[in-house]
């Protein structure tokens, strides 16, 4: 045992190992009264490792060749020992980054996570999100199935809407006139090297940042600003409790109960119904035959419904991309005094709920044929997704507000 604290010691001297993990998990104190929703954060973080472990055993057999690659999908699925089951954890996986990524981000908006001192924090959440959209639109091109391969020449097309450089940055990243086999090779590098090193510096910046303010907590209130001293630590925050053993525990059982779910899909519904995986991407990409309806995978849907909304092409792409910079904007848009969703007026919730029915009701839209009905009911699906964003400077001011306590409760 001596020999091994003296080692400890011995490395620690030379790599800040014990002080790493004292200021991020075993004396970095969080707020007492965390609830089911702050599972989300840990569980994306599971999931990002699973993407990055599954992906490495996928590259020792995928071909990045357009003449070999949907081959070497299908010898993946029905050759290699255990590549079925690699194949559906990473596809389904994506999904469910997703999901865990929207539930995150929903409890950010709920609980005001976006505000004062967390501005930044937000932004490089948001950047996150932006390197994972890319991520998982150049991992769509690689199966070379149909709707992998029309799905991004549709994508990609839309760069050439942009005024004057747009036909010239369309070409850079087909690197061809058409999507061909540089196409899939730079989408390759880009996704298996360029983008899981972005993600993995984002992500470490992410929780670096988070540990700096601080986690915010249902109630919206400052740990640091209340009263000190507790059963631990005389100088630390009285509403606050070590992340570990504490939230350590707590976030495994939430990890147990993901697994249930996330494995329930992959043995039983790896394909959802064609939600996670299309029928289409089951046959190999034909340039000379285009599938009857074109749709991106469920996860674009809400900003392809924004895009189809917009007549014209060029604002359109606009629309989309102004979608995601209201994302970012939002800590400047609340003007509330208060920041959780618990102390805020009618107004507020209601807002955010008819927010959540717009995104929720545009991922469908872009699923469905753009028939004139449905094009309408987009683009009401649309006026009320930029409303929330657009019209918050005077709502967050006008609703009806209770007082915040002076320090987090648990009679929620």
């Amino acid at each position: 045992m001596n020999m091994l604290v003296a080692l400890r010691d011995w490395v620690d001297a030379r790599i800040p190992l014990m002080s790493t993990w004292n200021d991020h998990l075993a004396q970095y104190y969080a707020p007492k009264n965390f609830n089911f929703w702050y599972y989300f954060g840990s569980l994306a973080l599971l999931v990002f490792v699973v993407q990055i472990l599954t992906g490495i055993f996928l590259t020792m057999n995928y071909k990045p060749d357009a003449a070999l690659a949907f081959a070497s999908v299908e010898y993946i699925m029905r050759d290699v020992e255990w590549g079925w089951l690699i194949r559906y954890l990473h596809s389904t996986g994506a999904s469910f980054f997703f999901i865990v990524v929207y539930l995150h981000m929903f409890r950010g908006l709920m609980y005001g996570s976006y505000r004062k001192p967390r501005e930044l924090l937000w932004i490089i959440g948001m950047l996150l999100y932006l390197a994972l959209m890319a991520e998982a639109f150049m991992g769509y091109l690689l199966p070379w199935g149909q709707m992998s391969f029309w799905g991004a020449q549709v994508i990609i097309s839309l760069f050439g809407a942009i005024p004057f450089v747009g036909d010239d940055l369309a070409l850079w990243i087909r690197g061809d006139y058409v999507i061909a086999d540089a196409t899939l090779n730079r989408f390759f590098a880009f996704h298996v090297i360029l983008v899981p090193f972005i993600l993995a510096g984002l992500v470490f910046v992410h929780i670096i940042a988070l540990h700096e303010v601080g986690s915010n907590n249902p109630d919206g209130v400052e740990i640091k600003k209340g009263p000190k001293g507790n059963r631990w630590s005389k100088d630390k925050p009285a509403d606050g409790i070590p992340f570990h053993p504490y939230y350590t525990v707590k976030d495994i059982m939430g990890v147990a109960a993901f697994l249930i779910i996330f494995c329930s899909v992959i043995f039983f519904y790896p394909e959802m119904g064609g939600w996670f995986l299309e029928k289409d991407n089951f046959i190999p990409a034909d340039p000379l035959k285009t599938p009857q309806h074109i749709v991106p995978l469920w996860y674009f849907t809400p900003f392809y419904a924004i895009l189809r909304a917009i007549p014209d092409k060029l604002w359109g792409v606009v629309a989309m991309g102004g979608a995601i910079f209201c994302l970012f904007v939002l800590p400047w848009l609340d003007r509330s005094p208060v920041k959780s969703i618990r102390y805020k007026g009618i107004i507020f919730k209601a807002a955010l709920a008819v927010f959540v029915i717009s995104f929720v009701a545009l991922g469908w839209l872009g699923t469905q044929p753009a028939t004139p009905l449905l094009t309408n009911f987009a683009r009401l699906f649309t006026a009320l997704y930029f409303a929330f964003f657009i019209l918050m400077p005077l709502y967050s001011v006008m609703d009806k507000t209770k007082p915040e306590p002076d320090r987090v409760t648990y009679n929620h």
